[in-house]
């Protein structure tokens, strides 16, 4: 099982070059799309975030607020702590499930942007792949998509590793300052890389 651990910070595009690397039949393991089914109503995370963060980071409907629970979490490290005692290690072990039925394709993508963060994933992925650009880009991209303050995206940014921190620790990186259109050549360049490295291993 040939694994690339796939990251990059918030508004970077690594959820674009995810998308890509699908478009050429590369298995996707997200940790964020875990993330939200493991919040949706009816799941047990969903209840231990309530209790442990209150009501208030709920909808009328009993749905998760995520708006209420990043204005608490990007705001104490102590809050941000909790949350991840919380979801960390069951967003882990349903990843794992994942990774494991993907085991016939040659590689697969696993997508993370707390990959440098945290030791828990490096023992699963076999190279890394940072997508990176300029925190100015992130900024402007993120508040395009999210309808976030910039004030909590800079919250955001702050909480994650740096940019020379992962670029020092990464086995590749995907300048995404550019088009779309330079991203999917990048993104192609490295697909036949992967395929490479995946029979050399064999």
């Amino acid at each position: 099982m040939y694994v690339v651990g796939l990251t990059g910070g918030i508004g970077a595009g690594k959820s674009e070059a995810a998308k890509m690397f699908a478009a050429l039949n590369v298995p996707i393991v997200d940790v964020d799309v875990i993330s939200h089914h493991l919040t949706e109503v009816g799941q047990p995370s969903l209840q231990k975030i309530a209790d442990a963060f209150g009501n208030d980071i709920l909808t009328a409907e009993g749905a998760l607020d995520r708006s209420a629970l990043r204005e608490q979490v990007f705001s104490s490290d102590a809050a941000r702590r909790k949350l991840e005692a919380i979801l960390h290690p069951a967003i882990h072990a349903a990843a794992v499930r994942q990774l494991s039925s993907n085991s016939a394709a040659p590689y697969q993508i696993l997508a993370i942007p707390l990959l440098f963060e945290t030791d828990r994933y490096r023992g699963l992925v076999n190279r890394t792949l940072l997508i990176d650009c300029a925190e100015s880009l992130q900024i402007s991209r993120t508040l395009q998509r999210n309808g976030m303050t910039e004030a909590t995206v800079r919250a955001i940014i702050a909480a994650q590793a740096s940019r020379s921190f992962r670029k020092a620790l990464a086995n590749d990186v995907i300048d995404n300052s550019g088009s779309i259109e330079q991203l999917q050549e990048q993104v192609a360049f490295l697909h036949k890389k992967y395929l490479a490295a995946c029979l050399e291993s064999e």
